[in-house]
């Protein structure tokens, strides 16, 4: 297709007209793979002749045809676009990036982003000299904009990986240190000056994000780049050209300048200029920035604090990083001394007027209720907000400081509130009461441990907090909720002023200001927290509950679930009544969140967030109801749908969250039903596409599936469940991509068939059995190992006879159990066992290998039925120690419990402490990253941790709480009454065995024996007393 062809159909593209819409993408559709397709957008996109609108629907679809097909997933698989092609596109793409207008040029950016990231060094060796070409010629800004892109590829790589970072710092750092240079000098510079040096800030930013540079270990070098950072830092941004909307201003090319200056300050500070958080090799640098460079920063940012004092304007975002700077400052003794001469005009006239209510606030609070909320939980936010960071500055002082700063800080607040106490009604300084509320607040912790403070809380709080929930103005009735939930669990004198508070929070749920409700909400959950006496909340509980779901109906935020699921856990049971409208709500509210999350493009809508709060709130309300199995019938029909459509691709955010629920599901309805065997396949296609790491997660649904309903597994034909199972555990086991550590579940999963179905699946014990002699002679990590050998072992408890016939068959019989004595004698340096570790791992391998004690003679003979009777009574010793282990620890956590309530704080005695308290949050500038993290803070820890292989917990706690049929089987009395069946079907066979017997094992058979018998009188005492027990619950 010819150039002026395809600018036709991109113009369809553009149509009001549907059909021909339509019929143009299809075109594009089309001919995207056709030779010189690529190419021909590139030379549209460039055209300067071509309607703008034109080359700009090509500058899209040539990035998503880049961004889709420029990179192959599969190693041997060809690419769609041909070499020709690439090479032609690598060619001219470069120079093209300053020939276009900026906003073709953030499409040619994230396409550049693309093939940088699978091309260099390898397939575009070119790429470093074209740039470095490029800065010392004309083309200083193509130049620097394609090396910003190629630095922010190695940002967050480490070791080996980072290496290719260092060539490119060597090659160009100088060339950037020279135009930086002249830069910085020209006089009255324009903002086109501004972008090239935020193009280099940028640059070093990435280059020093993780490491620095060897060529930065000079002295001199770094000189000269401090040198340029402290000339940005100190100069006054240009008057001329400034906008005068601050939405605008803040984005504009020189306060984004001074803000990259703060950022990379801020970072070296941080990350390399503490001498105590240095390796050896790194310290002199530390020592060296500490010494010339500290000082001088903090110097120039409270020359910049100033002028926000003096009214003048600062960028949230500045002044949010100029308070870290100083909050990290704090701890260091040289940096405080600095700082302590000018200490109470920071405090005073700086942070405290940054803590109180504002105009801004107020526009927001009036016009948006919705973004107000937002802003104010929004942990990305927090990352901008001047006063998140004075709220961290006052903390850290008093929590550090303490000894010089809290006092007077108190006394100051304390003169706040005389002030306003003192005022007639139209002139109180409220939003200084705000602020004086929101600092008693924010030093709550210190309060609450220092005396005299601490047995002044309570007065406090009826004085000066409780008259605010029947302010006029709004936000200090948002102020008062949310201060008395941060005091919520102080010990009051009076239970009365506890009441008092919780029911104004309450009624704040009801208040006709929307932020005044979320912060009520909030603080809710302290006070059910806190609540030691449930009949305060309870007859109010219904009303509290619909209020709640009003909110939730209007605001989406995942802080609110947490408060509802507060309620659901500190009730229990209690909530049984209300649980089916709780989770008929939850789901409401689910969708509705995830609808919202889809249509927000950008991906930061607290939906998402919200949405995963509600799926966590729907499994603590199902752990609440675990003992009144009939509700979960009736929950089914309102849960269905959410996880037939979440355990798709559609679900992958909550897929965790939908297969918690799942297992509830599951494990507690009374029968299992057929719409929920429904979900089999579609779990068995995500593990087979893409949810291999939520394999844990999935086997215990799977478990439960086989283990409750064992007989419509067994007999279902359509879907063939054996035949599906198999499918899916031969594929994992037999892939050798897989790490030891991914196919862990799936011989867990042969174990749960074999237990289940015993006797009823002889036809799999055969492949199950190959599969995994097969995988195990290739596995390297122990856990895994003993998962395998166990397999075995389940095979031999399921049909000894049977399972050794095949193990003959496959000629590994004396492999196998020549491995297996092996790993049962394997010893760690303390002299505990190297396998088998858990309770679990012992008994299953004494079933299995007593098992062996009834085949058939010709099967086996005598001297490996001594080997096998001997390590069989040595694992059934070794697992009744470790259950009297077992059982005296648990004793002794009881008569223990509650000594953690004496553990010390330490806090108190740190006011005068230089010494840091560990690696201090890392603040980057991606937003993205930091939303990560509070997912995956928030998101509920289901999954089993890979531990070390020289810990003893592999697993330990989740494996051994799963149930299964040998859960009844007494391995003591197993082995007893096998040995009894021996002796009496082939009295020469026994005989032979324990005359080979030295005393020492003939003492551990008694002994066994004897603890066998005693193992029955428990057992019967405890059906006895059980059966009791069910006859007096069943009595009216």
């Amino acid at each position: 297709m010819d150039l002026q062809s395809l600018a036709v159909i991109l113009q369809g593209a553009l149509s009001p007209n549907p059909t021909e819409r339509k019929a143009a993408e299809e075109s594009l559709s089309q001919f995207q793979h056709a030779p010189q397709h690529l190419v021909r957008l590139l030379q549209i996109i460039v055209e300067g002749n071509c309607d703008m609108a034109v080359r700009q629907v090509a500058s899209i679809s040539f990035k998503n045809f880049i961004s889709k097909n420029w990179c192959t997933d599969d190693p041997g698989e060809p690419s769609k676009i041909l070499p020709e092609d690439k090479e032609v596109v690598r060619q001219n793409i470069l120079n093209f990036v300053t020939q276009v207008p900026p906003l073709l040029r953030v499409q040619l950016g994230e396409c550049l982003k693309t093939m940088i990231q699978e091309d260099y060094p390898e397939q575009w060796p070119a790429l470093l000299s074209w740039v470095k070409h490029n800065l010392q010629d004309q083309q200083v800004y193509g130049a620097l904009f394609v090396l910003r892109i190629l630095s922010r590829k190695y940002e967050f790589k480490s070791d080996d990986e980072r290496l290719p970072v260092y060539y490119i710092v060597e090659e160009t750092f100088p060339l950037l240190l020279n135009i930086f240079n002249r830069l910085i000098q020209i006089p009255n510079p324009s903002v086109e000056i501004a972008d090239l040096i935020k193009l280099i800030c940028k640059i070093f930013w990435s280059s020093i994000y993780l490491e620095l540079p060897k060529q930065l270990f000079d002295p001199n070098i770094f000189n000269a780049w401090m040198i340029l950072f402290l000339t940005v830092l100190e100069r006054p941004v240009p008057l001329e050209g400034q906008p005068a909307d601050p939405e605008l201003r803040k984005s504009w090319g020189w306060w984004k300048v001074k803000k990259w200056a703060v950022h990379i300050l801020n970072r070296l500070y941080t990350r390399f200029g503490d001498p105590k958080l240095q390796n050896p090799d790194s310290k002199a640098f530390a020592q060296n920035f500490q010494k010339n460079y500290a000082g001088k920063i903090l110097e120039c940012h409270l020359n910049l604090l100033n002028v926000i004092r003096i009214g003048g304007y600062l960028p949230d975002r500045v002044i949010n990083l100029i308070l870290q700077y100083l909050s990290n400052s704090i701890s260091k003794s040289a940096m405080y001394h600095q700082l302590q001469s000018k200490i109470d005009i920071v405090l005073f006239e700086i942070i405290f007027p940054l803590m109180c209510f504002n105009d801004n606030d107020q526009v927001l609070w009036d016009d948006d209720p919705h973004e107000y909320v937002r802003k104010g939980y929004d942990i990305i936010e927090d990352l901008y907000s001047p006063r998140t960071a004075a709220m961290d500055f006052v903390s850290e002082l008093v929590r550090k400081r303490g000894k010089d700063n809290l006092q007077k800080f108190l006394l100051f607040i304390v003169e706040v509130f005389k002030r306003y106490d003192d005022a007639p009604a139209e002139y109180k300084p409220y939003r200084q009461k705000d602020g004086a509320l929101l600092a008693i607040g924010t030093v709550c912790d210190k309060l609450k441990q220092t005396e005299p403070y601490k047995s002044e809380l309570e007065h406090m709080l009826v004085k000066h907090v409780f008259p605010e929930f029947s302010s006029p103005v709004g936000y200090l009735r948002a102020k008062a909720a949310w201060v008395a939930g941060q005091y919520a669990h102080i010990n009051f004198s009076d239970s009365n002023n506890f009441r008092r508070a919780l029911h104004n929070v309450v009624a704040g749920m009801r208040d006709p200001e929307l932020p005044v409700r979320v912060d009520s909400v909030f603080a809710l959950r302290s006070f059910v927290e806190a609540c030691s006496d449930l009949s305060e909340i309870r007859p109010i509980l219904p009303q509290l509950l619909d209020d709640f779901f009003k909110l939730m109906n209007e605001v989406e935020n995942e802080d609110l679930v947490f408060t509802l699921e507060t309620i659901v856990d500190k009730f229990g049971e209690e909530m049984v009544p209300y649980a089916l409208g709780l989770c008929q709500n939850l789901a409401a509210a689910f969708w509705k969140c995830m609808n919202t999350a889809e249509a927000d493009e950008e991906g930061d809508d607290p939906g998402a967030l919200a949405a995963v709060g509600c799926l966590r709130a729907i499994s603590t309300i199902l752990e609440s109801i675990n003992r009144v199995p009939h509700l979960f019938v009736h929950i089914e029909p309102t849960m269905l749908p959410i996880m037939l459509r979440m355990l798709t691709t559609d679900g992958q955010e909550v897929f965790e969250e939908v297969l918690e629920i799942v297992s509830y599901m599951t494990f507690y309805l009374p029968t299992i039903s057929l719409e929920m065997w429904s979900l089999w396949p579609l779990m068995m296609e995500a593990l087979a596409d893409w949810a291999i790491d939520f394999f844990p997660n999935i086997l215990v649904p799977l478990d439960n599936y086989i283990s409750r309903s064992t007989e419509h597994f067994l007999t279902c034909k359509e879907p063939d469940y054996q035949q599906s199972l198999w499918n899916m555990i031969s594929c994992v086991m037999g892939d050798k991509n897989l790490e030891d550590g991914d196919i862990e579940p799936a011989p867990k999963l042969i174990q749960v068939l074999l237990q289940n179905c015993r006797g009823r699946v002889d036809h799999w014990v055969e492949p199950y059995l190959r599969i995994t002699v097969e995988r195990l002679r290739r596995t390297e990590k122990p856990y895994l190992k003993c998962l395998l050998m166990e397999v075995v072992a389940d095979a031999l408890y399921y049909n000894a006879p049977l399972t050794l016939a095949i193990l003959q068959r496959l000629n590994v019989a004396t492999e196998l159990f020549n491995l297996w004595f092996q790993m049962l004698q394997q010893t760690k340096k303390s002299g505990a066992r190297a396998n088998f570790k858990r309770e679990h791992d012992k008994k299953v391998c004494c079933l299995g290998l007593t098992s062996l004690l009834s085949v058939p003679g010709d099967q086996l003979p005598v001297e490996a039925l001594d080997r096998i009777f001997k390590s069989t009574l040595d694992l059934l010793v070794a697992y009744k120690d470790q259950l009297a282990e077992a059982a005296k620890e648990e004793e002794e956590d009881e008569d223990d419990d509650g000594m953690e309530n004496f553990e010390s704080d330490g806090d108190e005695n740190d006011d005068d402490s230089d010494k840091e308290m560990g690696f201090e949050a890392e603040d980057g500038d991606e937003a993205e990253s930091i939303k990560l993290e509070k997912l995956a803070a928030r998101a509920k820890a289901f999954r089993n941790t890979d531990l070390d292989d020289d810990t003893d917990d592999d697993f330990s706690d989740d494996d051994e709480e799963l149930q299964s049929p040998i859960d009844d089987v007494d391995p003591f009395i197993f082995f007893v009454d096998t040995i009894k069946v021996l002796h009496a079907s082939n009295p020469l066979r026994f005989e032979k065995l324990t005359q080979a017997l030295d005393l020492h094992y003939r003492a551990l058979a008694d002994g066994v024996a004897q603890h066998a018998e005693h193992r029955r009188v428990e057992i019967e005492k405890e059906k006895i007393a059980k059966a009791a027990e069910a006859a007096a619950a069943a009595t009216p």
